[in-house]
């Protein structure tokens, strides 16, 4: 008997354990209820039971962490040979970025070694499981991991692809081909829980593709861009969202749209999340100054074009000095 008997610290742990739990009376006895009868537990219970450390995640019917780990071969369906190159100049690799990064291109940008590129054409899920899993992946990441991945999944959960089209003051609705029915037609089939499932195993598999420096776009529109957020920053974090890019995809203009009793619906989202924001790769953009805008410096030293500007807390004095010594 003395030896199924529990020590004082072990019954102290057992209560601290039984406390942590932190159910009343009632929420014991739905949990048995619930047992009792083989029936699932409420969704609240895995927050009370275990140690779950998100304090919000999207649910969905069907929810399931596990993925794709099917690994394809691919075959050379066709090969598009570049031209050769017509002048010598042609050759040169004077691209600092790429060179930096060990790729080279000639005069036109055309890759001359690595790792070149292939359209690979088949289901988008089974093509990332086998890159990440397969024979291609050693290759991959010889050549440093993939850096940025890009997509551009269907908005439209609800399978309705007609489109309006206004011709002068007409307007036309576009329906949909027998050919775009069909290729949405599964993943439309359980309405919105089924498009989350879709994306949300291919986000998992393309993080895990993406290499330590690699980013990733998402676009999408009004009708998913909440699902799709919550998703990425379940599969992602929110701390690696570096931005939320707004597309305005057609400007405001007469017809339907000055009647309508709402604001235009004329922009989309571009989610641009990083796999790990410390190390994430961003070649900040430039474009040329207007002619303009140059006019407006018109001197220059060794730091470059400059423009004077009267600050305005000077007496007319002073202004009278600084234009008489040209300062």
């Amino acid at each position: 008997m003395a030896g199924n008997r529990k020590s004082g610290k072990e019954k102290g742990d057992s209560a601290a354990r039984r406390g942590s739990l932190r159910l009343t009376d009632n929420e014991k006895r739905d949990i048995l209820e619930h047992l009792e009868t083989n029936r699932t537990l409420p969704e609240k219970y895995r927050f009370l039971l275990f140690d779950e450390k998100r304090e919000v995640e999207l649910v969905w019917n069907g929810k399931s962490n596990e993925v794709c780990n099917i690994v394809l071969p691919f075959q050379t369906i066709e090969q598009v040979e570049e031209p050769r190159a017509e002048k010598p100049e042609d050759t040169r690799n004077d691209y600092p970025l790429f060179k930096a990064e060990g790729i080279s291109l000639d005069g036109r940008g055309r890759q001359l070694q690595g790792w070149t590129n292939k359209l690979i054409w088949g289901e988008n899920k089974l093509i990332i499981s086998s890159l990440k899993s397969g024979p291609l992946c050693k290759e991959i990441e010889k050549q440093g991991g993939l850096k940025l991945i890009y997509i551009d999944p269907p908005f439209d959960v609800g399978a309705d692809f007609s489109m309006d089209i206004e011709i002068g003051g007409d307007t036309f609705t576009k329906k949909p081909n027998i050919l775009e029915e069909i290729a949405y037609r599964d993943t439309w089939g359980q309405g919105a829980d089924s498009f989350i499932a879709m994306i949300y195993e291919r986000l998992i598999l393309m993080r895990d593709l993406l290499a330590e420096d690699g980013s990733i776009y998402v676009h999408c529109d009004w009708r998913v861009n909440g699902y799709i957020r919550m998703v990425m920053d379940e599969v992602f974090g929110t701390s690696n969202l570096l931005n939320n890019i707004s597309w305005k995809r057609t400007p405001f203009a007469g017809s339907s749209k000055a009647r309508a009793k709402k604001f235009p619906t004329n922009q989309d989202s571009i989610f641009f999340y990083s796999k790990n924001k410390e190390r994430c790769i961003f070649n900040q953009q430039y474009v040329p100054y207007s002619e303009e805008y140059k006019a407006l410096f018109k001197y220059q030293d060794q730091r470059g074009f400059y423009r004077k500007t009267l600050l305005k807390t000077y007496s007319q004095e002073t202004e009278r000095r600084l234009k008489k010594e040209d300062l």
